[in-house]
């Protein structure tokens, strides 16, 4: 994919500086066309500014994704550090900023980042004959975050064992469901589903209340008493927090 930019200015040197600001890259990375040289003229009559073509070819699939999180960004005024690998059809791309930035990019519970993940994979993925997956992260908000919905999954898991009630969580999107899933799957006494549409699409922790047979009420007092949950037939303790 080129990227291809025409400015003119009184020398040829400033018609290139300014192609190269609204690309975004180094000259390294471009190839120059002269359309005009420019003159200088007489006593300001007959002069002409200097033209330029610039041109960036745009290969691989990481600087595309860079230099569409750049140009998000200047339209933004917001500066960020992007830094990225590619490796086994993924791409991993963090960026960093100052504190309040960061916040305005994450959004509410993480929309913003979402959006902007999507976006750049759309960016990414357009004329690719094999799908490259995104992941966008920022000041490590997404191992953050899933530490968290792993605490909150757990301590909901604990209420429902409890009280043998099931319990409803906040909408999540498909990424933070799964992480919910999979941190619930082991455990013998509760099972998840989800129900609803995105975006209002939530998880339900509900007892298997025909886990154990006749002899559920049983292990159920016993686990109660202890506030504890049955892991592969293991009591586990598990602490409660706010979600």
């Amino acid at each position: 994919m080129n990227k291809v930019v025409i400015k003119s200015a009184k020398t040829i040197d400033e018609a290139v500086e300014l192609a190269l600001k609204e690309i975004g890259v180094s000259q390294d990375k471009v190839t120059i066309d002269v359309l005009n040289e420019g003159k200088k003229g007489i006593f300001g009559f007959g002069s002409s500014d200097a033209k330029v073509k610039v041109t960036y070819v745009c290969d691989d699939p990481v600087s595309r994704a860079e230099d569409y999180l750049k140009s998000i960004f200047e339209k933004l005024g917001i500066q960020a550090e992007i830094s990225s690998n590619y490796e086994d059809e993924k791409i991993n791309i963090s960026l960093s900023c100052d504190e309040e930035t960061v916040g305005y990019i994450i959004g509410r519970r993480g929309d913003n980042l979402d959006a902007l993940q999507y976006l750049t994979s759309l960016a990414v993925n357009k004329g690719e004959e094999n799908y490259i997956r995104i992941t966008l992260d920022i000041e490590g908000y997404r191992e953050k975050r899933e530490e968290t919905l792993i605490r909150l999954a757990k301590s909901k898991a604990s209420v429902v064992a409890r009280t043998h009630r099931s319990v409803t969580l906040e909408p999540m999107n498909p990424n933070e469901r799964r992480i919910i899933h999979s941190t619930l799957q082991e455990f013998k006494n509760i099972y998840t589903y989800s129900v609803g549409d995105d975006p209002n699409r939530r998880i339900v922790i509900a007892p298997k209340k025909k886990e154990y047979g006749s002899d559920y009420k049983s292990k159920y007092r016993y686990n109660r008493k202890e506030n504890e949950l049955v892991i592969d037939g293991m009591p586990a303790q598990v602490a409660e927090v706010e979600e």
